[in-house]
C-alpha cells in the first residue's frame, strides 16, 4: 500500500492540466488559483494510490507469491514493460492531438491501460475488473458524504460547462468515470509491476 501511494503521488503534480479547464478547486495559499499547482493534489493522489492498489484484497482475502523467471518469459509478458506505459503514451496523444477536456483524456487513459494489462496479466481480470467497480463506491460513498454538508459544491468549484453536465445524486459523472479507469489499472498495477501473484489464502 505504502509502495503504490508513494508511486501515486507524483500524478498530483498533473493538476495544471486540469485547472481550470475541469475545475477550479479552493486550496490551501490558494495555489490551486495562482500556480495551477496544490498540496491537496498531493495528498489526494497519495491516498487514492494506496488504497486504490489494495482494496480488492479486504474483499478477496489473497496472499501473493513472485511470479517465476522462467515464467516470466513467456511471450505473454514481451511486452511487459511497454504495456506498463500504455497509459501514459495515451494519455499524451489525446491531450496534445486532440482538443478532449483533460479528464476524459485520462479516463480513456487509465481504462485503456487497464484493457493492455489484460493481455499480459489474464490471470488479474476479475482483480481489474471488481477493482473498478469497488474504487467507484467507495468514491462514490465518499464523494456522497461531502455533498450534504456542501451542497454547492460541485456547481461551485466544478467547469460543468465544458462537460457531460450529468450528475448522479449530485456527483458528476466524469468522477465516478475516473474513479471506475482509475479502480481497474491501479488495482492490479502493483502485481504487474513486481512480478506479483494472487494465490488463495491457506486457513489452517
Amino acid at each position: 500500500m505504502l509502495k503504490m501511494s508513494l508511486i501515486t503521488m507524483p500524478f498530483g503534480l498533473t493538476e495544471p492540466l486540469f485547472v481550470p479547464e475541469y475545475w477550479d478547486p479552493p486550496s490551501l495559499f490558494n495555489l490551486a488559483e495562482k500556480t495551477g499547482f496544490d498540496i491537496e493534489s498531493l495528498i489526494f493522489s497519495f491516498a487514492i494510490g494506496g488504497i486504490g492498489a489494495v482494496l480488492y484484497h479486504l474483499v478477496q482475502r489473497r496472499n501473493l507469491i513472485e511470479i517465476p523467471v522462467s515464467e516470466r518469459k513467456h511471450a505473454r509478458h514481451r511486452l511487459h514493460r511497454y504495456i506498463l506505459l500504455v497509459s501514459v503514451l495515451v494519455f499524451a496523444l489525446l491531450a496534445f492531438f486532440t482538443s478532449l477536456n483533460h479528464i476524459y483524456c485520462g479516463i480513456i487513459a487509465l481504462f485503456t491501460g487497464a484493457l493492455a494489462t489484460l493481455y499480459c496479466r489474464p490471470d488479474l481480470k476479475g482483480k481489474i475488473w471488481i477493482g473498478g467497480l469497488l474504487f467507484s463506491l467507495l468514491y462514490f460513498l465518499y464523494f456522497g458524504s461531502i455533498l450534504p454538508f456542501y451542497p454547492d459544491y460541485v456547481e461551485l468549484y466544478w467547469n460543468l460547462e465544458a462537460l457531460s453536465q450529468v450528475l448522479i445524486l449530485g456527483i458528476p459523472l466524469e468522477e465516478l468515470l475516473f474513479a471506475f479507469s482509475f479502480g481497474m489499472l491501479w488495482s492490479s498495477l502493483y502485481e504487474h509491476l513486481y512480478w506479483q501473484r494472487m494465490v488463495k489464502e491457506i486457513k489452517l
